[in-house]
């Protein structure tokens, strides 16, 4: 990036304001905000996300950011009366990261920047504190090591837990000065031997080395892979934050905590955070030492409490949600460090949506913007079975709810290499770390030891929806030895575990789960009620009856029998968009299509279609009983026929053996000459679709037939069957033209013969790249598309989906190359591309053609959201992502909406 001369580097927290995060960070807008809000924030400058950009690109800080810091520096220095670094009284500043985004944990922060072997001696006479100031000292000399100069932060760890030893204490607020200033020399003896060099003693060097490593920290390994698993653009850069040090760590009327104004689990009002004397921030955030509820604050300071009640009140009404807070008390002083929009599970999101508009804070359009499909997707996901026999192990604090189950493991890497083994696993640790988000990822649930709802392995599961128990402090966590001990009982890294985030309870051995009560609601079992779960059912029953009032894309279900189909209405399904036919052909059926497959003649291949023909109009009887009123599009058979057909390899050894016995059965050996003849090198690309149904006479007539018969048998019935006809892999329209006027001659017959009048649509999907480069012409044949996205996906990409995601999708994601697998999320730059362009052209030759998608990108929210976009006028997908997809429709319909009134 390119370096503007005139451009401004460097921003006071009296200069910007909450809508310059692009610029200046989530932490530093938030900052601003604070201080334009008049609440006590300590004075300091915020440094862009654009000399971030410069740097990260030239290898170099922007020319002009020297000399900016330094001017915004001196104004510091005259607003607080003293000097970076001096000797007597030094002003301190911390060096905080700020991406646009939330990233808890990820990059870097140091505090107590300043600091040095002359100036620790007049910090502690200003404080009147000696052991404050060595306490000081040495965290800087522990975080400056760590982040700045890439000293293994075990080796600092190590030297503080053997000062503890030594002294025989438990925590390191006993450690008196004279073993801080021992800790400080070995510290420093750490740092000179691990990094090559002495600890800087001159405080700009400690300030602007801190604030590159802050900039290296946008690249660090687990920044990236955060980015990948949040979905956050890699060009943003972090800002950097300088801000005058306030000190909680300066005795019993001083401390730190984290505050949320709602519960982030449940989203329920309260007091709700934890609070920590005598402590600097990144001791609660660390949970290295277990902290006090705050509500406890209310008897260790009242007029402390009583202020940041005020303030929250304040942020929360002004920010209009749910609001996540850092402070510092100082001496009976609060101070305010951070605020942003909390991050919070998906019941409590649900929850606070829907108070919030009662409170009138917000109004509908905008509560539905405040959830989202994934967070509806984890309410789906059923819990553990209260009534089941079980072994209680312990309980910690309920962090993010969830039911996991998995095997007990004790590191990152262990984590991740079970994991890709197929095994299911519950990460446990004393405190998590950046380092282990990895493993995180990774694991069904998270398991900690220390810490409570603000630790970071709270904040980081709640933002990835993994469940959470924190702070379960009745269990003894031994990393080394691999194992876990409560209670005289041991467990073993391997032995299976569950664990309730809602409940904070933690169980040994796998507890049965049950229905979801969102689940049991969107099937008709559950209405709203007075306790815990109906409130949350009738948090989402409002939700989504706005999002259904607003949008536009009609939802409708894949579903091939009439159970699916009932339960896919029961959802909210307005119709069925994909009904596979081969689905239909399967168990008992086979034979009947071995049979088609080995006919010889004309006569032995009409026999095998008329005894698959009344099997199929009864599976459309029932499909149009279940559906009626609504529409249902039937795909013809698509599949390459040796589906149908027993495997070739074991087809070969039984005719073989049988040979060998000189006992073949006749039927086998016409069998293994069909799966010879049918076998192809890449079926895929092969004979399957619309290619079946024009080179096997009759058999796309006989599957048109059962459709015609069955509608007319349901329309004579007094029901109301609305029949679409889809052909598949159509690459040209002179395809579609031959399989429509055979379609058309049996539907006619059928009417003739029923006496009804049929009004069958046909038309076709759209999953290969020439069918929507021609779709114009295509348009001319069919009255409607469907866009099968799972094979345009695999034929514009050149991919085999069943090869590749197991084979190097993987490098793939971790390279940066995919955001996101393009299966799961439709690829906009390409197959998006010809969905769009297809869509445009077919209307540009029908108008009234109708445009649906039946790939799996149906129920995905952020493939929703571009469907909506380009117009398609309803998506398909798997009943039980039929909620989801409902949700998105409406979200991005509200989003369009508000997009068009701007």
């Amino acid at each position: 990036m390119s370096e503007n001369k005139d451009q401004k580097f460097v921003y006071d927290f009296t200069e910007g304001n909450r809508d310059l995060k692009d610029l200046l960070g989530g932490k530093g807008a938030n900052l601003a905000e604070m201080t334009n809000l008049g609440l006590p924030v300590p004075p300091g400058f915020t440094i862009t996300t654009e000399a971030c950009k410069v740097y990260l690109a030239s290898g170099e800080a922007p020319a002009a950011l020297r000399d900016e810091v330094s001017a915004h520096l001196a104004a510091l220095e005259a607003k607080m009366g003293k000097k970076l670094g001096q000797s007597d009284d030094p002003l301190l500043v911390s060096v905080r990261s700020g991406a646009k985004f939330s990233m808890p944990g990820m990059m870097d922060t140091v505090l107590n920047i300043g600091l040095s072997d002359e100036s620790v001696a007049g910090l502690a006479a200003q404080a009147g504190n000696e052991r404050f100031a060595w306490d000081s000292y040495r965290r800087l000399i522990q975080m400056f090591g760590k982040t700045v100069l890439g000293v293994d932060g075990e080796l600092f760890e190590e030297a503080l837990d053997e000062a503890k030893a030594a002294k025989k204490v438990a925590v390191d607020t006993d450690l008196d000065a004279a073993d801080l200033k021992k800790l400080v020399t070995r510290f420093k003896k750490i740092v000179a031997k691990q990094a090559g060099r002495e600890f800087p003693q001159e405080a700009r060097e400690q300030l602007d080395l801190a604030v590159e490593a802050v900039f290296n920290s946008w690249n660090t390994d687990r920044a990236k892979l955060y980015r990948r698993q949040e979905r956050i653009p890699s060009d943003l850069g972090t800002a950097v934050n300088i801000c005058s040090m306030v000190f909680g760590n300066l005795g019993p009327d001083s401390g730190t905590g984290v505050a949320f104004t709602r519960d982030p689990a449940s989203g329920h009002a309260g007091v709700y955070g934890d609070y920590l004397q005598n402590a600097q921030g990144e001791d609660v955030v660390a949970g290295i030492r277990n902290t006090v509820p705050l509500a406890d604050l209310e008897s260790i300071d009242k007029t402390s409490y009583d202020q940041l009640m005020t303030i929250m009140t304040t942020l929360e009404t002004h920010y209009k949600d749910l609001c996540d807070i850092e402070f510092t008390i100082e001496r009976g002083q609060l101070w305010m460090l951070q605020t942003r929009v909390g991050k919070r599970t998906a019941g409590a999101a649900f929850r606070i949506a829907t108070q919030l508009v009662d409170q009138g804070l917000i109004d509908e359009a905008e509560a539905l913007q405040r959830v989202n499909g994934a967070q509806l997707a984890q309410l789906m996901f059923p819990r553990f079975d209260e009534g089941a026999s079980t072994e209680l192990l312990g309980r910690g604090i309920a962090a993010s709810p969830g039911a996991a189950v998995g095997k007990a493991v004790f590191d990152s890497y262990t984590a991740v290499k079970w994991s890709r083994s197929g095994e299911k696993v519950i990460l446990i640790r004393r405190e998590t770390n950046p380092d282990d988000l990895d493993g995180m990822i990774a694991a069904e649930g998270i398991l900690t030891s220390r810490g409570g709802k603000t630790s970071h392995a709270a904040v980081v599961a709640r933002g990835m929806g993994k469940t959470c128990v924190c702070g379960a402090e009745d269990l003894e966590v031994d990393t080394k030895r691999r194992r876990m001990t409560v209670g005289g009982k041991v467990i073993e890294e391997g032995d299976v575990v569950s664990i309730d985030g809602s409940t904070g309870k933690v169980y040994l051995g796998e507890v049965p789960v049950v229905p979801s009560p969102v689940v049991e609601y969107f099937e008709g079992r559950m209405h709203a009620g007075a306790d815990d779960a109906d409130e949350l059912v009738q948090a989402v029953h409002r939700i989504m009856a706005y999002a259904d009032r607003v949008r536009r894309l009609r939802v409708r279900a894949n579903a091939d029998n009439a159970e699916d189909a009932l339960r896919a209405r029961r959802f909210g399904a307005q119709g069925i968009g994909l009904c596979r036919t081969e689905h239909m052909f399967l168990g008992e059926r086979r034979e009947l299509v071995e049979h088609l497959i080995l006919a010889d003649t004309d006569k032995e291949r009409e026999e095998a279609l008329s005894a698959l023909l009344p099997l199929q109009k009864k599976d459309f009887v029932e499909l149009f009983e279940a559906m009626d009123g609504l529409p249902v599009t039937v795909r013809l058979l698509d599949p390459p026929l040796h589906e149908f057909l027993p495997d070739i390899t074991e087809l070969s050894v039984r005719v073989a053996l049988a040979e060998a016995r000189k006992d073949a059965n006749e039927n086998d050996l016409r069998l293994l000459q069909a799966v010879h003849k049918l076998h192809e090198q890449n079926p895929m690309l092969g004979l399957r679709g619309v290619r079946l149904g024009l080179v096997i006479p009759g058999l796309f007539a006989m599957q048109v037939r059962a459709i015609a018969e069955a509608a007319a048998e349901r329309k004579n019935a007094k029901g109301d069957p609305r029949a679409e006809i889809m052909v598949p892999l159509v690459g040209t329209v002179q395809e579609l033209e031959i399989v429509r006027e055979e379609a058309d001659a049996v539907i006619a017959e059928v009417e003739a013969a029923t006496g009804t009048s049929l009004k069958l649509s046909i038309g076709t999907m759209i999953e290969l790249p020439r069918a929507a480069l021609t779709a114009g012409q295509i348009a001319e044949a069919a009255q409607f598309f469907s866009f099968g996205t799972n094979d345009l996906t695999q034929t514009v990409w050149g991919f085999s989906r069943d090869d590749v995601e197991a084979s190097f999708f993987t490098a793939y994601l971790e390279k940066g190359i995919f955001g996101v697998s393009p299966f799961e999320t439709i690829d906009k730059d390409g197959v998006g591309a010809l969905v769009r362009s297809a869509a445009q052209a077919g209307r540009e030759t029908r108008p009234d053609l109708k445009l649906g998608v039946c790939g799996e990108h149906g129920g995905d929210p952020e493939s929703v959201h571009f469907f909506h976009e380009v117009g398609l006028d309803y998506v398909s997908c798997s009943p039980f992502r039929i909620p989801v997809a409902r949700l998105e429709a409406g979200r991005a319909a509200a989003e369009s909406k508000g997009s068009d009134s701007r």
